[in-house]
């Protein structure tokens, strides 16, 4: 039985017409860069999450160092994030010559451990940066109230959690910046690199669109030292397409990840815990084994596919050693990190193919 991961070729085959229709008007238009397309996308993704402001980016990455960039954070600054996450949460800290500074995660939901938040602020620190990981918020409002206390900025890295919601609010609309990323296999995904930034600072908005641009206030004119950010107009048209279906991927992504869960409960894994109060939109759907090799093999011989976030936390990654942390100093990343692994999952996965994947796992 043939088994995508995420099936990317399926979906495109279903919104075809719309696509190809947008895109070639791309193409008429000779307009590659910002324009119509553009402008429609960031209006559609401020009014679906709530925000006042939305700003279309060249990635997830960029985003994230973009808005550390308006938050002036630089050479001698500390940032608290997770060390159980991909690189490019504490990249674009490192990149601007600044310290991630790691908190461990919590065991059920992955996020951030908000109880051990506090213990890592220093008279250094310039920023929360929680992950809302898997497609499942953080505890924002948590991470939120601690901020407020110590008056420090919240950028939700929401890269893998567009679409979900934490009480009633949609991800990226729940601390004073929220980053998303458009990467292919994302839940809401472009056909090639592409993010957003949200806000309701009209004054980071404003900084932020500067900085994408060269830093340019006006044609020529660059109040700031800025990069070259911006999302192209067949990225944005494409979005434009997904955007007005993704409701019915969302829901189809809740009802395959509470199907996996409630047809694994009687299975020796750990399924993946969605608080109360949230939803997930299973970025990736994510178990846990004891013997992660044994499982992979297993699933392998049998033509499915698998993959693992993360197989090392960042404070384990050679590239960041000059920060000292030692095995042992997050021990639930590190025990999480051995046994993680993810499923297949799309809003085109069959009940036929995830009996399949169930019953190879039960086996």
């Amino acid at each position: 039985m043939k088994i995508n991961f995420i099936d990317l070729k399926a979906q495109y085959l279903e919104y075809q017409q719309e696509i190809d229709s947008e895109v070639l008007e791309v193409f008429a238009s000779a307009q590659f860069i910002g324009g119509e397309k553009l402008n429609r996308l960031e209006n559609s993704l401020a009014a679906y999450t709530g925000s006042k402001f939305a700003i279309g980016c060249s990635s997830g990455t960029d985003a994230l160092l973009l808005s550390l960039m308006a938050l002036d954070i630089g050479v001698g600054d500390e940032v608290i994030t997770t060390p159980f996450t991909f690189i490019a949460t504490a990249e674009v800290i490192a990149f601007l010559g600044a310290k991630a500074v790691f908190v461990d995660i919590d065991e059920a939901t992955y996020n951030i451990d908000t109880t051990q938040i506090e213990d890592a602020i220093t008279e250094r620190t310039k920023a929360i940066m929680p992950v809302s990981l898997y497609g499942q918020c953080a505890d924002m409002d948590a991470i939120n109230e601690i901020a407020k206390k110590h008056s420090l900025p919240v950028i939700e890295d929401a890269c893998q959690s567009f679409g979900a919601t934490y009480n009633g609010k949609k991800s990226c609309n729940l601390s004073t910046i929220g980053c998303t990323s458009f990467f292919p296999s994302k839940p809401l995904g472009a056909y090639g690199d592409g993010g957003a930034i949200f806000t309701n600072d009209e004054e980071i908005a404003t900084k932020i669109r500067m900085l994408l641009n060269h830093g340019q206030n006006e044609r020529y004119k660059h109040k700031y030292i800025g990069i070259n950010g911006r999302l192209d107009a067949v990225q944005a048209a494409i979005l434009n397409v997904k955007l007005k279906h993704f409701d019915k991927e969302v829901q189809a992504r809740d009802e395959i990840g509470s199907r996996y869960n409630d047809m694994l409960e009687d299975a020796d894994v750990i399924t993946p815990t969605v608080t109360e109060g949230n939803s997930s939109v299973f970025a990736q759907y994510s178990i846990r084994v004891k013997d992660r090799e044994a499982m992979i093999e297993k699933l392998s011989a049998k033509e499915i596919p698998t993959a693992v976030h993360y197989p090392v936390p960042l404070h384990l990654q050679e590239a960041f050693a000059n920060l000292g942390y030692n095995k042992g100093d997050f021990p639930v990343s590190e025990k999480v990190s051995t046994q993680i692994m993810s499923l297949p999952m799309s809003p085109y996965l069959t009940e036929i193919q995830q009996d399949f994947i169930i019953e190879t796992i039960k086996g």
